[in-house]
């Protein structure tokens, strides 16, 4: 009886892993076919395209993230594993020095070659190569790399949204003014900015439980928070236009020094995708160029525009800690990529009273918080280990995720980070005050 019954759990044992790993297999293929579905759109000549250093190719992206796979899986690990081209190994190599050389990021868009054709066969020859491993990898093997695997996914989806970002700064830049995806324009809606109060005290943030996360949004850990409100919907367009109206960008005493001295070395005047005509002021988004609307979300400002305004508005931004203890009251929910918007979409006005809204997806919402370790992080061994913990320091926080994230990849312990000049991303506001 005890040698069947033992037999029967091993037997158990092998149906659960055999089943964790076609689970992982379809989240890979899942994965990959949307990378590819976000570049059929464009035409080679469009995937080529670099239009400022933080900008990367479309095809570069699709290559990347199959390096990603090739070099932290299948090279180490699979002893039959065939580079499909050896030299792609410092082409697209991003920033991990422990791998080795790599091509410069401002030169990204000076390799016409290899084609968007050929690194569509590069995509092909290593994901075969990633389900034949992951099915043949002994059980030890297997629970050994399945956290590369499952990173190497949301390393992937990171890339989708920069797939998005990044097109539409090269179109933003054609005079032909291109859409990406047809889209409707945003309803006009009037929804008041209403204040929830937070009684702050002793709370916990972080990520803690099953299921993934990036190292960078744990350990747990206590923080203190003093009594505090927050905006109930993101600052909008018509918002910030009269900051702009009222001389914003004129006037030094709302600006951090950095912030400034940016606005007057770049001669900021107005949000990036932001075009002043006699009619009125003008948008471009992924669905192409048209009438600014003033309820729809305020995007693509930097924390130094972001923290201007605050400081004009007689408010503050929340730090990433009140940010996230205050999302736990909202469902993990919102405009994010899956509606295939694109675009942060108006607050609809709440019937029931005051309640927090866009808290997921529409913006990444800048904080006041930098971005550094949690107490006791501590990077991974190794070239993985460069994932994060290497940009702790001259980066801000944001928080929410925004309309070009693939949905499933956000938390309320996410942690996204940008240099505070950056106004590329799909990046806006929400309001706070102390109580």
């Amino acid at each position: 009886m005890e040698a069947r019954e033992a037999l029967s759990l091993v037997a158990a044992q092998k149906r659960l892993l055999a089943a964790e790993r076609e689970e992982a297999l379809a989240g890979f293929e899942e994965t990959r076919r949307a990378s590819e579905a976000l570049a059929a759109p464009l035409a080679p000549e469009d995937q080529a395209i670099q239009s400022m250093p933080d900008v990367s190719p479309t095809k570069w992206h699709l290559a990347h993230t199959a390096w990603f796979f090739e070099t932290f899986i299948l090279l180490p690990f699979d002893p039959l594993y065939r580079p499909f081209d050896p030299r792609y190994a410092y082409l697209f190599n991003s920033y991990y020095e422990a791998v080795g050389a790599r091509h410069p990021r401002p030169c990204r868009g000076l390799l016409s070659r290899p084609t968007s054709a050929e690194i569509g066969a590069y995509r092909d020859h290593v994901a075969a190569a990633v389900v034949g491993f992951s099915l043949r990898a002994p059980k030890a093997l297997w629970l050994q790399t399945a956290p590369l695997l499952a990173l190497g996914i949301e390393h992937e989806k990171q890339h989708q949204e920069l797939i998005l970002m990044d097109i539409k700064h090269v179109f933003s830049l054609n005079p032909l003014r291109p859409c990406y995806r047809q889209a409707p324009p945003p309803p006009a809606r009037n929804a008041p900015l209403l204040w929830l109060e937070f009684a702050g005290g002793l709370e916990e943030i972080g990520f803690e439980g099953e299921g993934f996360a990036f190292d960078n949004e744990s350990p747990r850990h206590k923080v203190w928070l003093e009594p505090y409100r927050l905006a109930s919907r993101l600052t909008t367009c018509g918002d910030y236009l009269r900051f702009i109206e009222e001389g914003g960008y004129r006037r030094p005493q709302f600006w951090l020094s950095d912030g400034w001295a940016r606005v007057e070395a770049e001669g900021w005047r107005a949000p990036l995708y932001w075009r002043e005509e006699k009619e009125g002021w003008r948008i471009f988004t992924l669905a192409g160029e048209r009438a600014l609307e003033p309820s729809e979300p305020l995007c693509h400002v930097s924390f130094f525009e972001a923290d201007a305004f605050a400081r004009w508005a007689g408010k503050r931004l929340p730090s990433e800690a009140e940010w996230e203890v205050a999302a736990r009251m909202v469902p993990l929910a919102g405009n994010l990529a899956d509606r295939g918007l694109y675009h942060p979409a108006p607050a609809e006005a709440l019937p029931e009273g005051p309640a927090l809204s866009q808290m997921i997806g529409d913006v990444w919402e800048w904080t006041g918080s930098a971005y550094l370790p949690y107490p006791r992080f501590r990077a991974r061994d190794g070239a993985i280990g460069e994932y994060n913990g290497k940009f702790m320091c001259n980066q801000m926080v944001l928080r929410g995720g925004a309309a070009v994230t693939p949905a499933g990849h956000i938390r309320t312990t996410y942690r996204n980070f940008f240099p505070p000049s950056a106004r590329w991303a799909f990046s806006g506001l929400r309001l706070a005050e102390d109580c």
